[in-house]
């Protein structure tokens, strides 16, 4: 490497020799890549009248996006140019031909001027109808240009209004075009047809449906997806887990996507060195109706069956994506001399514990998204697995050592007390 360095070095001073001869005529690198433009985001918001409705955190729906939103400006990425679209804002009328255009780009996509964003949206208030075919076709306009990354952030209380465009078909189209724009959505009510109509529009570019009832979920999630945006482009790896840990596939670092069954079990392995620290965190999505009361469970498990480390979540039906991680780091060993230490086949384990009613398909799964990453592990780690206490026996050696020096103790303060009582 070094070698490489002092090298790369040497032809730098060469050629800047050169340069410096012949002047400025030399043309730029024809294979330079071009740089990549800033990613861009427009939310496209549902001011609608039934966005009036009070049952979100004992606000209204207006009143609770409205409050996401501020958050959300507060923590947008310098990089990130972002614009703001509403639909049903203006026309309150009964004229279902005058409120299926009522769409506006409230702010414009571009840097972000955070006070002038916040005030725009402050004065938006409950209107009209719900035109989400026509919003989505002008906020795939206010994205064209550039080679950037590009997303839609969809939030809306109710199915659209101004049929026979059909939203769903909208988000075809825009697909079609091949401009890589991705719609996610997010669904205020949690009703079966609103969560139908979100979901086609979201998966037909690639998207995710998410339905949100609290103002900090919202938020979070407006969030979460305003820094996807951000962050390169990851494409996921389509991987199959297994019944067992023996012929699981083997992961390296990187993003996965799997389909799992109702209340299935499902393997995956990792090779860990010995040094490094293995995060894992999955996300399992309820894209259709399920009964409330469900959870997920993600295990670390070493290939004998131990259980190293878990990770676990509980919902009741307000969400429709439970997530869970875990952190595992390796100690470094001392093999001596130049033995390459060997790696640990550390077994990763997905459950679920959803359940369905008898109406709703059950195939294909449920989608799934695995991340897998290996980092350094820390010097002085602090995580209860680098001590063992998630793999048990630690745990178990401190209470059993805790209860003997008790036991111990005990006893002779009661031999005391007799040989004092004896004696009196």
């Amino acid at each position: 490497m070094i070698i490489r360095r002092r090298l790369t070095a040497g032809v730098g001073i060469l050629l800047a020799t050169l340069a410096a001869g012949l002047g400025s005529a030399l043309p730029a690198a024809a294979d330079e890549p071009p740089a990549q433009g800033s990613p861009k985001v427009e939310l496209v918001l549902d001011v609608s009248g039934s966005m009036r409705t009070r049952d979100i955190d004992g606000q209204s729906r207006m009143t609770a996006a409205k409050q996401a939103f501020n958050e959300v400006l507060d923590a947008v990425p310098e990089q990130v140019q972002l614009g703001i679209r509403t639909l049903g804002a203006d026309y309150p009328g009964d004229d279902r031909k005058v409120g299926c255009k009522d769409t506006k780009q409230l702010y414009p996509v571009g840097p972000l001027d955070r006070t002038e964003a916040k005030t725009a949206v402050a004065t938006l208030a409950p209107t009209g109808w719900t035109p989400i075919g026509p919003a989505l076709l002008g906020a795939a306009d206010d994205l064209e240009g550039g080679d950037s990354t590009r997303r839609i952030v969809l939030i809306s209380d109710g199915e659209d209004t101004c049929g026979p465009l059909d939203p769903c078909e909208v988000a075809r189209d825009i697909a079609a075009r091949g401009i890589h724009l991705v719609i996610d959505t997010l669904g205020l009510v949690p009703n079966a047809k609103i969560r139908r109509q979100l979901t086609c529009i979201a998966e037909a570019t690639g998207g995710t449906y998410t339905a949100v009832q609290h103002t900090d979920e919202l938020s979070g999630r407006v969030q979460q997806l305003v820094d996807r945006a951000a962050e390169p482009v990851v494409t996921p790896v389509a991987t199959k887990g297994t019944a067992s840990c023996a012929d699981a596939p083997q992961l390296t670092p990187g993003l996965y996507t799997d389909r799992e069954k109702f209340a299935e079990h499902r393997w995956y392995k990792v090779d860990v060195l010995p040094g490094q620290e293995l995060r894992a965190s999955v996300s399992v999505f309820a894209d259709r109706a399920v009964n409330n009361d469900y959870g997920m469970l993600l295990r670390a498990v070493t290939t004998h069956g131990r259980e190293i480390v878990r990770g676990s979540e509980s919902g009741t039906g307000r969400t429709d994506a439970i997530s869970s991680g875990l952190r595992y780091p390796k100690a470094e060993e001392d093999t001596g001399g130049d033995t390459k230490p060997a790696a640990e086949t550390v077994c990763l384990q997905v459950s679920n514990s959803f359940s369905a009613p008898a109406s709703v398909k059950t195939a294909p799964g449920m989608p799934v998204e695995l991340t897998v990453d290996l980092v350094d592990a820390p010097d002085e780690a602090a995580d209860v697995a680098a001590f063992g206490l998630g793999r048990g026996w630690w745990l178990l050696g401190v209470l059993v050592l805790t209860g003997l020096v008790a036991g111990l103790l005990t006893g002779w303060i009661s031999r005391w007390r007799i040989a004092v009582w004896r004696t009196s």
